[in-house]
């Protein structure tokens, strides 16, 4: 019985040393596994990693951890490993150098519910769907030709404003919610060129508010799988369903409408009498078309279009008023400039627009300093890569604080400061090229809205300081204005914005 077992250890022996030492000699000549180069990353905990340190406003937390651990770091939310960006040359390898790779977006179950399974621009995977989709809206919905196309209606909103601020003022009580007004300006703006009629009831302005809202959600389901129920007892997946099924029945009516309308009259060829679903209802029935457009395409489009311009506009012209309140002299100036290029005319053109250097100053600071979309809408490596010399897994998120970016001491000098004089003699623009600035984001993902916001944010503005003379009430100083953001996809003043106005060129 010793010697079978003997043998049976020798015959084994052999051929497990002769296992272990092939594994030792592919270890020791042919290493599999390569070590990466990873970012640098601050510590994290077991299950959440670092979730716990985005806190309430997470382009400032996240900038706050850049500043310890670099322009590029790598965290983990939950499972998911995330790349933080907060720099220019950053940005660049993400949004140009390797703009492909980072194409896709990552996937956030909320914002999924809301645009009929991420069917629309911002949220759709990048692929041939995402390229029919957004040439619809560069070609048809927002080319230079079809925003010059809405040019009175926004001239007639704009002055609307106006009329308004001018009967408030005159009441006995002197004291404007700007901020409010400024939101019937950009949904009645948005509401015409994209639905065809104004959508003022109490009830469509809950309804968005709630949309707006959820969008910027934080989902612990999406990094943590089995912590989904979490969502299911906040309650936001129900909500999302709900304010989805309502959108869903709303745009329904639209789109009857339109369709009702169309089959009582002729079709027209005056681009003016068009508005975004028109063109969408043309392109769908169009027979040679080499590209199927479906209805839930249709709304997801016509949500894209309508929330992207109407809540970030009104954001923008909020914190632009905002800082030209804190700082005076900055106010004077550009009201100077605004008056003596309108002088004797009885409105302001988009012609008179193009002369204005220190209102388009203006803008940009603000940009800067209050980008609506601090975070840029996640992006997701679609294979490995390396960015600034560090290696970056397939299926990682990216996050781009452009907000921090803007607040780059390496770039800018006194970054806090608003200062619109930093770019009058400088090249710097928004519009996706330098990535020292970019609000509406650059390189395939770029906002394709940037012409139609910026003739509305420009307009408004020339007109509001080129009519009115703003203070604020009760004798307040620029700098006790609360400049308190709230949270959410779009940052906005936390607090209404009060003002007295008076109207010398009214």
């Amino acid at each position: 019985m010793l010697f079978i077992f003997q043998d049976l250890l020798s015959s084994l022996l052999l051929p497990l040393l002769t296992l272990v030492i092939a594994i030792l000699s592919k270890w020791y000549f042919f290493p599999s596994k390569i070590i990466k180069n990873l970012p640098p990353s601050p510590t994290k905990l077991p299950i959440i990693g670092n979730l716990h340190q985005l806190g309430s406003s997470p382009h400032r937390s996240l900038q706050a951890l850049a500043k310890k651990h670099g322009p590029l770091m790598l965290l983990h939310f939950g499972r998911v490993p995330v790349v933080v960006v907060s720099s220019a040359d950053a940005s660049r390898e993400i949004m140009k150098t390797n703009d492909l790779l980072f194409a896709n977006r990552a996937k956030s179950s909320v914002p999924s519910i809301l645009s009929y399974n991420a069917r629309d621009i911002a949220f759709a995977d990048y692929g041939e769907y995402w390229r029919q989709i957004k040439s619809i809206a560069v070609l048809q919905l927002l080319s230079q030709k079809r925003v010059q196309s809405f040019r009175r209606m926004r001239e007639e909103e704009t002055d609307l404003l106006i009329e308004r601020i001018k009967n408030l003022s005159r009441s006995s009580s002197s004291v404007i919610n700007l901020s409010e007004l400024i939101i019937l300006l950009t949904n009645g703006v948005i509401c015409r060129a994209a639905l065809g009629r104004k959508h003022e009831d109490k009830k469509f302005k809950e309804l968005f508010a709630h949309f707006v809202e959820l969008l910027g959600v934080f989902s612990v389901g999406d990094y943590i799988p089995w912590l989904s129920w979490v969502d299911r007892l906040n309650g936001y997946d129900a909500r999302a369903v709900k304010i989805a099924a309502e959108f869903d029945t709303f745009l329904e009516g639209v789109i009857k409408e339109h369709v009702d309308k169309n089959k009582q009259t002729s079709s027209s060829d005056n681009d003016e009498d068009k508005d975004f679903v028109d063109i969408l209802l043309e392109i769908q029935n169009e027979k040679d078309a080499n590209f199927a457009l479906d209805r839930d395409t249709v709304k997801a489009l016509i949500l894209d279009v309508f929330t992207g311009g109407t809540d970030s506009t009104y954001a923008t012209l909020e914190w632009e008023l905002s800082e030209l309140l804190r700082n005076p002299q900055t106010l004077k100036r550009l009201q100077n400039e605004v008056r003596q290029v309108a002088k004797g005319k009885p409105r302001i053109t988009d012609e008179d627009l193009e002369q204005m250097h220190y209102l388009k100053a203006v803008v940009k600071e603000t940009f800067r300093m209050h980008t609506p979309l601090p975070l840029l809408v996640p992006r997701e490596s679609t294979q490995d890569v390396k960015v600034m010399g560090y290696d970056i897994a397939a299926g990682t998120q990216v996050l781009i604080n452009a907000w921090a970016v803007g607040r780059d001491p390496c770039i800018w000098v006194n970054p806090d400061e608003f200062q619109p004089e930093r770019f009058l003699n400088s090249c710097v623009d928004y519009k996706g090229v330098h990535f020292e600035l970019t609000p509406f984001g650059a390189g395939r993902r770029k906002c394709p809205g940037i012409q139609f916001a910026m003739s509305v944010n420009e307009l408004a503005l020339a007109k509001l300081v080129h009519k009115f003379d703003f203070v604020l009430p009760d004798g307040q100083k620029g700098e006790d204005l609360d400049m308190s953001e709230t949270t959410g996809i779009t940052v906005h003043k936390k607090l209404p914005l009060l003002v007295v106005a008076t109207a010398p060129y009214v």
